[in-house]
């Protein structure tokens, strides 16, 4: 197996939403996503998948040694191998990868977030500096361009952590912030406990306004310059957005289940902000 179709074979596995943008990309900047999602994976498998945090942070530490010899012209993983091709033409650099590794590193040391400010520090690593590699990829012209993709990361994130309340309990962490649990007056046994109250949702519904007006933020600064160009970033907004929306219509019942688009209502998204171009 090539590191072409490593990479091919791991996105396609993850279900991830960002599959059905990427079918509207050029091939070149096809491989490029295809390589960075793929590394991005790896790297977060190790949280998720590793039960052991030494083990974890051992292989997090090698995967820093391996974006450093990358980038010293000797990749050996086949992530990094399909990737390092395209990291000059689309200004990837070993700053975008450490940061994605960082961030897992925050999940190794930490379960619980003190406050909004905390968690915004978190999701900046994970998905703020992911969002502006992928805005590189798709096509840039113009600065504030790298604003919207840190917003759009923000708030595709803060969804993600809407989403996964239930199943991030059962690994040991919250992502909810402390001062925000005590502001709705909901317990952190409740959540590990599944305990479903008018207090909760109410928590919830505030998590998901905040993503929202995050959505918001991250589309008011993308000019007409680079909104064509950004248009897979913009499928991928639409599609986690509409997976909001669907958890608000659910009444936020996210601790015993995991709530989800089906492949054919993210491909109709999809197509459907390629055709408005928004």
């Amino acid at each position: 197996m090539t590191p072409e179709q490593y990479v091919q074979d791991r996105v396609a596995r993850s279900g991830s939403s960002f599959y059905y943008a990427f079918l509207f990309l050029t091939p070149p900047r096809r491989a490029a996503i295809t390589a960075f999602y793929a590394y991005c994976r790896e790297v977060d498998d190790v949280v998720d998948e590793v039960s052991d945090p030494a083990i974890a942070a051992t292989k997090l530490a090698w995967w820093k040694q391996e974006v450093a010899a990358s980038f010293a012209g000797r990749p050996s993983h086949p992530a990094m191998k399909a990737l390092m091709p395209h990291v000059a033409a689309y200004g990837i650099e070993p700053a975008h990868l450490n940061a994605v590794i960082d961030g897992c590193e925050m999940d190794l040391q930490q379960s619980r977030y003190p406050d909004y400010a905390a968690l915004q520090r978190y999701c900046h690593l994970v998905a703020g500096v992911v969002g502006e590699v992928t805005s590189n990829i798709f096509g840039r012209t113009e600065p504030a361009t790298i604003g919207y993709a840190h917003a759009l990361g923000l708030a595709m994130q803060l969804t993600n952590i809407v989403r996964d309340v239930g199943d991030d309990a059962r690994r040991g962490r919250i992502y909810l912030p402390i001062t925000e649990l005590q502001q709705f007056d909901v317990k952190a046994q409740e959540i590990l406990n599944r305990g479903y109250s008018e207090r909760f949702t109410a928590l919830m519904q505030f998590q998901a306004t905040r993503a929202h007006r995050a959505y918001d933020d991250a589309y008011a600064q993308l000019g007409d310059a680079d909104r064509r160009a950004q248009k897979p970033g913009l499928m991928m907004g639409n599609i986690y957005r509409a997976l909001l929306r669907e958890i608000e219509a659910a009444d936020f019942q996210v601790l015993h289940q995991r709530i989800a688009l089906t492949p054919l209502r993210k491909l109709w998204i999809a197509m459907r902000t390629n055709w408005r171009g928004r």
